[in-house]
């Protein structure tokens, strides 16, 4: 068993508990829909957070510049960057994934405030713990959130490459266009949001996967206590991952309408 299916293997009840995870029988609507964008924002800027922080840990990002120690692996994280940070929209127009989805969520109704409230309050990293502390965010918001933003604070690139690698997940396209079919609205009024997620679908592809987990192995070579690290972060970032989730699920429209 190589090291990648060692980590694979120790996190995979962690995998079946997210596939498996309530919330996908609870989306049945655009309502559902709305308070989960509300959620999953923050998700999504944690995500470029991470791909941000390996950036600047893998590649030069400083003057005067330097070759990076790995090239492969910083083609790997700037592609990821030029295809999240600067895509395009359905006019052309570039924009990062984050403003894809803000867009989106002002398509379908949901409420944008608490995520520009949390950036208006970060300039820095030092101002993040902060922040979390005095923005009203969604249930489940915070501790998810922290969790990364302490691995970014620590500088691990092992443990942040962990979290990227192992801590995603890859379910919500599919479901978001069946529900959106299913729901009889017009699609025509769904039209950023479906771009978003094609989009998605597209950029992700199957090149991704392999190559993290190449990085994975790139920067963890024969360390134990890296591999160690990188099972523990892995199990710790699907665990918060899960932890949203149940978050999201008490805050949809059937769970607030009989106080659960």
């Amino acid at each position: 068993m190589t090291r990648i299916e060692t980590v694979l293997d120790q996190i995979a009840p962690l995998h079946r508990a997210l596939r498996e995870h309530r919330i996908y029988g609870q989306l049945d609507s655009i309502a559902d829909i709305r308070v989960f964008m509300e959620h999953h924002i923050f998700a999504v800027w944690d995500f470029m957070s991470l791909l941000k922080a390996l950036q600047n840990g893998l590649t030069c990002t400083t003057l005067p510049w330097k070759p990076s120690p790995n090239a492969r692996t910083a083609r790997f994280i700037n592609e990821i960057v030029l295809g999240e940070e600067t895509d395009v929209d359905r006019n052309g127009v570039p924009a990062s994934h984050f403003e894809l989805y803000l867009e989106s969520m002002q398509e379908v109704g949901a409420d944008t405030r608490p995520i520009h409230d949390l950036l208006r309050k970060v300039e820095t990293l030092t101002d993040v713990e902060h922040a979390l502390r005095t923005t009203d965010l969604p249930a489940g918001v915070a501790p998810f959130l922290e969790h990364t933003f302490d691995l970014i604070r620590e500088g691990q690139l092992h443990k942040i490459a962990a979290a990227f690698t192992f801590g995603r997940e890859n379910l919500i396209p599919d479901m978001f266009i069946e529900i959106i079919n299913q729901s009889g609205e017009d699609k025509r009024n769904f039209a950023r949001l479906l771009y978003y997620l094609e989009r998605h679908i597209e950029v992700d592809g199957d090149e991704h996967g392999p190559l993290a987990e190449a990085m994975i192995l790139e920067l963890c070579g024969d360390d134990e206590r890296k591999w160690n690290d990188v099972g523990q972060v892995a199990a710790e970032a699907l665990q918060h991952r899960l932890g949203l989730w149940d978050g999201i699920v008490s805050s949809l429209p059937a769970a607030t309408a009989t106080g659960r």
